[in-house]
């Protein structure tokens, strides 16, 4: 397969969800109740998707499977923010009135689902090669970094909603474990005090 089709067939397989989800609703099959979790589940999913490259590639070297998980780690980010937007779209559709979701922004589990989103809003808005360039790969990069609270912010959006928190954790340990195993590596390779003895 050419470099040409696997982009677009890489986007195509990652808006699939949304297109079913977005079918459903549009025939009447679902509520916009009911695509909430599914949409929000699938945020959280593919953010971590695109954080997990950059610690398993540290434990396991840059392999060829790391290098192109690392390749589009970038698109997972901003497909990770699409569907976060697909979620806030469902929300405001199953709400209803601007009234009533500014009601609930007092609530804990309301404020930090918005926070959230606009913690993923910045790294997927300066996705782009020319933001690196223009803000500089040291800015770039500490703009990247908002997706760890980003995340956290949005599992605990998930944890207060419906208290589950066995589901929230589970999405979270393969991040924790890929992190801790990265640290013991480095760690393990640390230069020796005693090398820097004379």
């Amino acid at each position: 397969m050419t470099g040409r089709f696997t982009r677009p067939l890489f986007w195509l397989a990652l808006a699939l969800p949304a297109l079913l989800m977005l079918a459903d609703f549009l025939r009447g099959a679902v509520l916009a109740m009911d695509l909430l979790h599914p949409s929000g589940e699938m945020a959280v999913r593919l953010m971590i998707a695109a954080m997990l490259a950059g610690p398993l590639a540290g434990v396991f070297g840059p392999n060829r499977f790391f290098r192109g998980w690392l390749a589009v780690r970038r698109n997972l980010g901003v497909a990770a923010f699409g569907y976060a937007m697909l979620h806030l779209a469902f929300y405001g559709v199953d709400m209803g009135l601007l009234a009533a979701i500014v009601d609930e922004l007092e609530l804990p589990s309301i404020w930090t689902g918005w926070l959230a989103l606009a913690a993923m809003a910045v790294p997927a808005a300066l996705s782009r090669d020319r933001a690196m360039i223009a803000l500089g790969r040291r800015r770039w990069k500490a703009a990247q970094r908002l997706v760890y609270p980003a995340l956290l912010l949005a599992l605990a959006h998930w944890l207060l909603l419906d208290w589950q928190w066995q589901a929230a954790a589970a999405h979270l340990v393969p991040l924790a474990l890929a992190w801790l195993a990265l640290l013991i590596v480095r760690f393990n390779h640390r230069p020796s005090q005693r090398s820097h003895v004379p």
